[in-house]
């Protein structure tokens, strides 16, 4: 699944509506959220990287990378793909490894019953 930037949340509204009425879980690297949108043709991500979670720009944009990287790879397992799924980067995630952040990521999302059936990370 290829994520061009035109299928990621650019809205306030909505990054608000997946905040106030959608689900989340918290990890030891990410926070994941998710709310479910019949009207969306595919999963719409998001990815909020703060320099809490890396002082450094460069840091930032591998976490980033990283976490659009997990998407792109495990979105086809979804149950739903219809939803809107927000990742926040939390304090330490630019310490983590690569494998270390998509177990976590995977976690959550597995927490959130994203997933058809479990699944390990494939790193």
């Amino acid at each position: 699944m290829k994520l061009p930037r035109s299928s990621s949340i650019n809205q306030a509204a909505d990054f608000l509506r997946v905040r106030k009425t959608g689900q989340a879980k918290a990890g030891r690297f990410v926070i994941v959220s998710t709310l479910a949108d019949p009207s969306l043709a595919a999963v719409r991500p998001a990815f909020i990287t703060s320099k809490r979670a890396a002082k450094k720009a460069h840091d930032r944009n591998l976490i980033r990378r990283r976490l659009r990287s997990y998407v792109q790879a495990h979105a086809p397992e979804f149950a739903d793909p219809k939803r809107f799924l927000v990742t926040i980067a939390r304090a330490g995630a630019a310490a983590a490894t690569n494998a270390e952040l998509e177990a976590d990521w995977v976690k959550q999302c597995s927490r959130l019953a994203l997933f058809v059936q479990d699944i390990k990370p494939k790193s």
